[in-house]
């Protein structure tokens, strides 16, 4: 096992992913540094066929660049009536700019007029821990809920505007960030390798 004080960097240079993973990592005692601690962060090109892939080529890049165990998670969204789309090009969806707005409006165009009955998505994260002597553990998170036809709530980021989890009346954006962490995808994925951490 690790020792606990033996720091993780983050792999990614998402802020508002950077901060949900230090609030839903806040009560383990363990130093988490990101992209900012360090000079020439390379760009990974995220290549992989799946989510799990996606995690493990960006842990595996940035423990090789810094030497230190790397945190890595690939997430997105997957819709049913869309063949499962936009899946691991989530970020991506309306372009290379990665804009959630755009990426939103992309995505209710595409399910216009799609009854609220067959709406129905999950929010997926595949979390990968690499460390420099090459172990590594993996996990996956999952999400169930539906799309609704608009935007609706002020927090959160990507996607939360137009998902209401299973069993809920509220989207992802409309719930505080300690509800959200209680129950999404990412938490689901990253709390498993807690004891790996």
């Amino acid at each position: 096992m690790p020792n606990p004080e033996e720091p993780v960097v983050l792999a990614t240079q998402n802020r508002d992913k950077i901060r949900e993973i230090r609030d839903i990592l806040a009560g383990i005692d363990v130093p988490l540094f990101t992209f900012e601690d360090f000079t020439g962060w390379p760009d990974v090109e995220e290549e992989g066929a799946s989510f799990k892939e996606n995690a493990l080529v960006k842990a595996r890049a940035i423990a090789d660049f810094t030497g230190m165990r790397a945190l890595a998670d690939d997430s997105g969204l997957q819709v049913d009536c869309l063949g499962g789309e936009p899946g691991i090009h989530s970020a991506r969806y309306a372009g290379p700019n990665g804009e959630y707005e755009a990426n939103n409006s992309k995505l209710l165009a595409a399910m216009e007029g799609v009854p609220l009955e067959r709406r129905r998505a999950r929010f997926v994260c595949w979390a990968a821990l690499v460390n420099p002597d090459g172990t590594e553990h993996t996990a996956e998170g999952v999400i169930e809920g539906t799309i609704i036809e608009e935007n609706r709530g002020p927090g959160g980021f990507g996607y939360d505007p137009v998902f209401v989890p299973e069993g809920m009346e509220r989207t992802m954006a409309e719930l505080s960030e300690a509800e959200k962490n209680a129950i999404s995808h990412r938490a689901r994925a990253l709390c498993k390798l807690i004891p790996y951490l």
